[in-house]
């Protein structure tokens, strides 16, 4: 009896919000001076994840420096990163002399 209940409460709550939402007007057309706003905070917001990715890259460098000083001061041998640090800075693979070239996938059979 009580999940019936608790079914029909659900129905009235969604029923009540549909009609309720289906109501309001669309929101106005901005304004020039909304529109000016509107893009002086999106300058702001590619302004600060610009600043916050530079903080991100270079506390990055630091723990790496770090974590390299600290082995070089224990003795052990670390070898370098094999990572580049931008996917554009690394070179591009060569295909080894012999081997075939890469061919485009068979189309699905019936």
């Amino acid at each position: 009896m009580t999940t019936l209940r608790a079914l029909i409460a659900a129905g009235l709550v969604v029923g009540a919000f549909g009609a309720a939402v289906a109501k309001l007007p669309p929101p106005p057309p901005p304004t020039e001076a909304q529109k000016v706003a509107a893009d002086e905070k999106k300058a702001k917001d590619a302004a600060a994840a610009e600043a916050a990715k530079a903080q991100q890259a270079k506390a990055e460098d630091r723990v790496a420096a770090r974590y390299f000083a600290d082995m070089k001061a224990k003795g052990k041998a670390v070898p370098p990163p094999q990572m580049a640090a931008t996917p554009a800075a690394a070179p591009a693979a060569a295909p080894a002399k012999g081997a075939a070239p890469a061919r485009a996938p068979a189309p699905p059979k019936k």
